[in-house]
């Protein structure tokens, strides 16, 4: 009877160990195949600890997002996977410049000098000044003077009433 029990111990070890010592994969070969998996996705790289696949890296979509944290997932041997994969925000479209002529800048300095005169509008084209409206001569000749020292190419005062 004892050797039956020693023989019963000696299998039922035997097979604890061979249970115990059963080959586990290995993170570096889980690693190499999930890595062959998500290389036709750019940008993406992955990390296995015990069985556990975290993904990361930046892609441009989220359809791109989910087909990296799949692939990982169909590897044999994969307990789980974290994705923390980015998807970048798509680049705002490209803007045309803004061109600034010699008249914006001009416009804004007649703008200042005509705040004075209410009973006056100047036009800008091309760097001429158009005067139209009313005006006292006394004042007109202090517009006349002010619009001059902007070094416009021409004041054109034909639209202009001088009372």
């Amino acid at each position: 009877m004892n050797l039956r029990h020693l023989t019963t111990s000696i299998m039922a070890i035997g097979l604890f160990f061979m249970i115990a010592c059963k080959s586990k994969p290995k993170d570096s070969e889980i690693m190499n195949t999930v890595s062959t998996a998500v290389q036709s996705i750019p940008g993406v790289t992955a990390d296995v600890k015990d069985g556990v696949v975290t993904l990361s890296g930046t892609v441009s979509t989220d359809d791109e997002k989910m087909a990296a944290e799949n692939a990982a997932k169909s590897v044999k041997d994969v307990k789980s996977v974290t994705n923390n994969i980015m998807v970048a925000p798509p680049a705002p479209p490209p803007t045309a410049p803004v061109a600034v002529t010699a008249d914006d800048s001009l416009r804004m300095a007649v703008a200042d000098v005509v705040k004075d005169f209410p009973g006056v509008k100047v036009d800008v084209n091309d760097g001429v000044l158009t005067v139209t409206g009313e005006e006292k001569a006394s004042r007109w000749k202090t517009l006349k003077m002010a619009l001059d020292a902007l070094h416009p190419k021409k004041v054109d005062a034909k639209g202009l009433k001088v009372k």
